[in-house]
């Protein structure tokens, strides 16, 4: 794929994504700015989801074939997640909701990915990356839904919680370590791509901290109540 190709698709990307925005926000007025971008977030998971799973070409190893050539589907996948990273990164700072971690994960998420297009290299490595990080991110959305639309301590709300906490500590907690491990220790796979690798399974490590102590905070409190 061309270098002018590669920037099309990104740049189209990023408008298509911001157009989509924009779109939800017409359609949904009294919506928050936050709710409309998750909107478009749980979209993203789900094209990236479904189009990361029909890369993968031996589910016995997500990852395989390692350090080979992307193909212009892999490639094309991974503009169209590109795109959105930097449209999402911009909602942040529109937003003034980014803090250090949120802008960590962005940056790895963008220089990675990017670098994988750079080199047309590694794209089994981040179809595998982007289906499983991403895999969460609707249940992680539905949370903040049902608390906008008034079912915010409800059964429906802690099974929302229950299933974000369980794909997230599974897909990057449990394959994620070891995605990054093959990663780290694979000769052929530029040092740039490797370090991305490790900023992002530290950003969902100290993730995972934070949701340790909501979901501990949860229990705690119901526990109290009941009691009361």
């Amino acid at each position: 794929m061309e270098d002018y190709d590669k920037v099309y698709l990104v740049v189209t990307g990023a408008i298509s994504w911001t157009i989509t925005f924009l779109l939800t926000r017409k359609i949904f007025p009294k919506w928050s700015f936050d709710l409309c971008k998750r909107i478009v977030s749980t979209i993203h998971a789900v094209f990236a989801v479904v189009l990361c799973s029909i890369s993968i070409q031996d589910w016995r190893c997500p990852m395989c074939p390692l350090a080979s050539n992307s193909s212009p589907f892999q490639m094309g996948v991974s503009a169209l997640s590109l795109a959105y990273f930097i449209y999402d990164l911009a909602c942040c700072w529109a937003d003034n909701n980014m803090t250090v971690d949120n802008l960590a994960h962005h940056l790895v998420r963008i220089i990675g990915i990017g670098a994988g297009l750079a080199y047309e290299m590694c794209g089994s490595e981040i179809m595998a990356t982007l289906l499983f990080t991403e895999i969460s991110s609707p249940f992680l959305h539905l949370r903040e839904f049902l608390k906008e639309l008034g079912y915010k301590n409800t059964y429906l709300n802690l099974a929302a919680d229950a299933s974000f906490a369980a794909s997230f500590t599974l897909a990057r907690m449990c394959f994620g370590p070891y995605f990054c491990y093959i990663t780290q220790f694979s000769k052929n796979i530029p040092i740039l791509i490797k370090a991305m690798g490790l900023g992002l399974q530290l950003v969902s490590a100290f993730w995972f901290y934070k949701i340790t102590k909501v979901v501990n905070y949860k229990l705690i409190e119901r526990s109290t109540s009941k009691t009361c």
